[in-house]
């Protein structure tokens, strides 16, 4: 879905938690609020002037069905409120509050989500997404999988160890001025985890939460200097059988950036940064190959997932940092990426810009 012939909808401001390996001092509620006050605070909004506001999270990761409506504590849901939730990462909550604003329904949406790792074993957890029938059974968990993936890659001659070591090396160091991330700085690879996956290829574990606002046209403009305008958006899936897929290729990606106009010529201006949601080492090759991404994009300047991951809020992180370097002046354009499910299964393609200067 483009935005063209529709109202223009921008991201005006983003906030997000310092990402850390554990928050037993604080409930889901505790841990969100502060986000919430300073996404507020960026723009002067206060609740009641939020149009519709949408959430994601996951109630396998908090233990309890309905998780969600215990957040809405921190939101002020009285006055009664115009709420949605997605059960999946916060990018897809924020592709139904642009939808809703595209369509005139509110002219302002406050989008969160989180998530708290630490109390179980995510890797355990993760395997509930896989089929019941034929994986589940097998519980192979989401390192494994990824290790397959990785390894067809290297079969196939797209990557190998030292070129996997290099990606995690880079984002780490540019996590060093990320003061959100949860890793930081330069580490080593360390050991296996699952051949060929080391510790350094992988992401951490950790609890973390994240915020954006969306404004419609000359309303965005009066809260933000600089609105990150969403000129394109779209969602695709591949196949739930891991074993018909090609794990070395991501065609849903590329079908979603292209619905969302991502190689648009037309647009003069061409990606500059790409916020790519890719947990493990060997997904960013997949992504990079499937998007056509250049030497001349910047990639994951945050560090991406692989400095921080917030289960349900690391995809909605994507977009809110890609949009944070347009609000800064630090890209022109800007593609922002997440994805949910096994071995890159769900993907998600936002195409952001800011005005020309």
């Amino acid at each position: 879905m483009t935005a063209s012939a529709r109202r223009d909808v921008a991201i005006v401001a983003f906030a997000q938690t310092d990402h850390t390996r554990r928050t037993d001092e604080l409930s889901e509620v505790e841990m969100l609020m502060p986000v919430l006050h300073e996404v507020l605070r960026r723009t002067g909004l206060t609740t009641s002037d939020i149009g519709f506001t949408c959430s994601g999270s996951s109630d396998y990761l908090a233990g309890r069905p309905f998780s969600f409506t215990m957040a809405l504590d921190g939101v002020g849901a009285w006055p009664p409120i115009s709420e949605s939730h997605v059960e999946t990462d916060g990018a897809w909550a924020l592709y139904e509050a642009w939808v809703k604003l595209l369509t005139g329904q509110a002219d302002t949406a406050l989008v969160y989500a989180y998530g708290k790792s630490s109390p179980g074993s995510v890797r355990d957890v993760l395997t509930r997404q896989l089929d019941p029938y034929y994986l589940a059974p097998l519980w192979p968990d989401s390192v494994a999988l990824a290790a397959l993936q990785a390894r067809a890659l290297i079969d196939a001659g797209h990557t190998d160890e030292p070129a996997l070591a290099a990606i995690a090396a880079r984002s780490r160091q540019d996590a060093a001025a990320n003061p959100h991330a949860q890793l930081p700085g330069a580490r080593p690879q360390g050991d296996y985890v699952v051949a060929p996956l080391r510790t350094g290829d992988c992401p951490p574990i950790g609890d973390g939460a994240a915020a954006v606002i969306l404004a419609a046209g000359d309303r965005a403009r009066a809260l933000c200097a600089r609105p990150a305008w969403i000129t394109g958006m779209d969602h695709r899936t591949e196949a739930h059988s891991l074993g018909v897929r090609d794990l070395t290729d991501s065609p849903s990606t590329r079908l979603a950036a292209e619905r969302a106009g991502a190689f648009d010529a037309s647009a003069g201006r061409p990606v500059d940064t790409a916020e790519l949601h890719a947990p493990f080492t060997a997904q960013e090759v997949v992504l990079r190959r499937a998007l056509g991404l250049g030497d001349h994009v910047r990639v994951n300047p945050s560090g991406g997932a692989l400095a921080a991951n917030p289960m349900m809020a690391a995809g909605l992180v994507r977009l809110g940092e890609a949009a944070a370097r347009i609000h800064r002046g630090a890209s022109e354009r800007a593609l922002a990426h997440a994805t949910s499910g096994p071995c890159l299964q769900q993907n998600l393609v936002a195409v952001l810009e800011g005005d020309p200067r």
